[in-house]
């Protein structure tokens, strides 16, 4: 067979040099009808083998029945029905050759979004280590949004990926946009729902007035969108920077993101920002309040007077001591009031680091004001159990009695002093 470099050859011979065939053969030494195989196709040659028979050649018509019966049918399930005693190799890759004829077509189009129908989310990891304080580092989540008709992005780093940090992040984006989109694409992250939307989460749909479509397992193309973007700030926000901690990270994040907003999309042909007005009038708008803190909790607050949200301890005035007190979270704040009252008791910033103690140091000096008045109190009380005590009459006795009680002793014992011997 001619190789592709003599095919080459033999084609610049011919037309750029204008050598006819015989000088060709003879420059070369090869036949002359080498060199008019090798003038006939505009092809270069490939090498193909001969294809060899296959033992699975004589049980293909029964592959093929059981296919045409079960498409899904397992490969193992057909090596036995059809008697199949050899490896499973081979026979695997038949099957695999012959399954999707047999298989429902399902085609994949060009998907296309009407202004304000939906955005896709997702959380992206970036792998760069953030400082959270306390001499530690981390690589918290990032919720990021993509809206589907103009290709927006905005995107927020969050402290966990737990429920109420995802609903703090979903408003502060949304608050971004002043709009909400009609859906909202989720792939089942287990903070937004596993096959069913979480109670917090659909409680906070609801008062969106949006609606949480959670994707198929396993598949990625349902919220493509959000994907590219997240391999987009991969590649193109993250490397060459440092980040002094989470804020630092969101506003150089934010920043960059203006920026991307304005260039030329791909797809579209055109730039996001410019069809973003039109996307905005689709959306729904935002609830006339701010939604609660949704990472709350009701507690009585005991002795030590801390208390705990995710790994982090914070401290609460102890005049709460006993008291019942409902702290409420976002990503920046956590805050404890007297439940009833509504008196704060603590607010403290949130800390990203983990196992750690947050002290006010408020909490700090009253409390120990309260431990002293505590032993001041105790010292008291002891003091004053110790005059009670002396104030006491106490029965006084003449000794003569304890003479009687003893010798009416001895007259039951028999015993007698004088003689000291028994009866």
């Amino acid at each position: 067979m001619i190789q592709v470099e003599d095919w080459a050859e033999i084609r610049r011979l011919h037309r750029a040099e204008e050598m006819p065939i015989r000088a060709i053969a003879r420059h070369l030494g090869i036949s002359k009808n080498t060199v008019k195989r090798a003038l006939s196709t505009d092809r270069p040659p490939v090498y193909s083998r001969p294809l060899k028979g296959s033992a699975v050649d004589m049980v293909e018509p029964q592959i093929r029945e059981l296919l045409k019966q079960t498409p899904t049918m397992p490969t193992t399930v057909i090596a036995e029905r059809i008697g199949w005693e050899r490896g499973m190799t081979i026979l695997k890759d038949r099957v695999r050759e012959l399954r999707p004829a047999y298989l429902p077509v399902d085609p994949v189009s060009r998907t296309t979004y009407r202004p304000g129908e939906l955005a896709q989310c997702d959380l992206w990891f970036p792998p760069v280590d953030i400082p959270l304080g306390y001499g530690q580092q981390g690589r918290p989540p990032v919720l990021v949004m993509v809206s589907g008709y103009s290709r927006i992005i905005t995107a927020r780093m969050l402290p966990t990926r737990m429920t109420g940090d995802l609903i703090d992040g979903h408003w502060q984006l949304l608050k971004e946009w002043a709009a909400v989109p009609r859906i909202l694409v989720w792939d089942n992250e287990a903070g937004i729902g596993q096959g069913k939307v979480t109670a917090d989460f659909a409680a906070f749909a609801g008062m969106l007035a949006t609606k949480v479509f959670l994707c198929r397992p396993r598949d990625p193309e349902a919220k493509g969108l959000v994907e590219r973007a997240n391999g987009y700030l991969e590649t193109s926000f993250l490397p060459g920077r440092t980040f002094s901690g989470p804020a630092d990270f969101n506003t150089q994040l934010a920043a960059w993101l203006t920026i991307a907003n304005r260039r030329i999309h791909r797809t579209l042909g055109t730039r996001p920002i410019d069809r973003w007005e039109a996307d905005l009038a689709g959306m729904l708008p935002l609830p006339p309040v701010d939604p609660p803190r949704w990472f709350r909790f009701h507690t009585r607050l005991g002795r030590d007077h801390y208390i705990r949200v995710d790994t982090v301890d914070y401290s609460v005035h102890p005049l709460a001591i006993g008291k019942r007190i409902q702290v409420s979270t976002d990503a920046d704040e956590v805050i404890a009031v007297l439940s009833p009252g509504g008196a704060v008791v603590a607010r403290h910033p949130r800390c990203w680091a983990k196992h750690q103690t947050i002290t006010d140091p408020d909490h700090a000096r009253t409390a120990k004001a309260l431990r002293g008045d505590f032993r001041h109190r105790l010292a008291s009380q002891a003091r004053q159990a110790a005059v009670t005590s002396d104030l006491i009459e106490v029965e006084q006795r003449q000794l003569d009695t304890y003479d009687q009680v003893f010798t009416s002793h001895e007259d039951h014992t028999g015993v007698d002093d004088s003689e000291g011997e028994e009866f």
